[in-house]
């Protein structure tokens, strides 16, 4: 008998985004912001030199840091920036996450890039905190999914991993994950769509969406390693536990909200994907303020 082995959903997490990457960003963002100058920075005399704070004016889960260092070092390399917390912490509002002093110019000119950076991916990081808290005692992990901003794919999926949740697929090149429409190309054959991955790639990861008992049935017949419930209401989720057993993993999808994350991990699946952690973000609400000029 041919036994197929079990592979888990994706075990590549993002931990760091490579500083290659980081640069990029950081440069194509100075560029769409600054273009031939920054003529508001003009306003101030070349010699006056700034003592700033950054603060958080609500709680937050930071993420960003390495962002912010670069466009400041990018604008100023003579900036100096004392950080008061790193990525991964939690932050009550009203507090100071870092301090920056130089050039007056140069701090005007990074501020809003280095804020944009900093509220987007502490908003995601943030938020994915919110809903891991919601399942900790259970045994349900918080996934991420593909639905991240153009460019921004490894920043949100690290923002994720700062905020205690798991990253699924990086892209569509470490893992299948068979879709309506794959099936629907695959004579709406299950094992067919399976099989094919199975051969295509041997060692990675095969994750089938179904929408029915008849396909979550079908599923673990072609063996399927992972088996995302799409829209499955919290019953039918339950039978679904019930059905499957150890036979595969499990994942719930399908326009979760924080409100009902509890309940549905509480029916014993493995996994809830969320892509609204990295597509409906709401910003963290930051200050940069003059301490001193002079």
């Amino acid at each position: 008998m041919n036994v197929v082995e079990k592979k888990h959903l994706n075990t590549q997490q993002i931990t760091q985004v490579p500083e290659k990457l980081i640069k990029t960003m950081v440069t194509q963002a100075l560029a769409e912001d600054i273009d031939q100058g920054d003529i508001n920075a003009l306003l101030i005399d070349p010699s006056e030199y700034a003592y700033a704070r950054v603060i958080t004016r609500q709680d937050m889960v930071l993420c960003g840091v390495e962002w912010v260092n670069e466009v400041f070092r990018q604008i100023d390399p003579a900036l100096k920036i004392t950080w008061f917390c790193n990525d991964g912490d939690k932050i009550g509002a009203d507090k100071v996450l870092f301090e920056v002093e130089g050039k007056a110019r140069g701090i005007l000119s990074a501020e809003r890039n280095a804020l944009n950076f900093l509220q987007m991916l502490s908003g995601v990081a943030t938020i994915t905190h919110q809903y891991v808290e919601r399942v900790a005692h259970t045994k349900t992990k918080i996934l991420d999914t593909r639905k991240t901003i153009p460019g921004f794919r490894l920043a949100q999926k690290y923002a994720v991993h700062c905020g205690g949740g798991m990253n699924h697929r990086i892209g569509l090149f470490d893992g299948f994950l068979i879709k309506e429409n794959h099936i629907a190309s695959c004579h709406g054959c299950i094992i067919e769509a399976v099989n094919k991955a199975r051969q295509i790639a041997p060692q990675k990861m095969v994750e089938v969406e179904v929408e029915s008992f008849n396909q979550l049935n079908e599923a673990l017949k072609a063996k399927a390693d992972v088996i995302m419930l799409d829209n499955f209401n919290l019953k039918d989720m339950e039978k679904a536990v019930g059905i499957v057993g150890d036979k595969a993993q499990l994942e719930a999808s399908g326009n979760v909200s924080l409100d009902q994350i509890n309940a549905i991990a509480q029916t014993g699946v493995d996994f809830i994907s969320i892509g609204g952690l990295t597509k409906h973000i709401q910003a963290i609400d930051l200050s940069m303020r003059f301490v001193t000029c002079r």
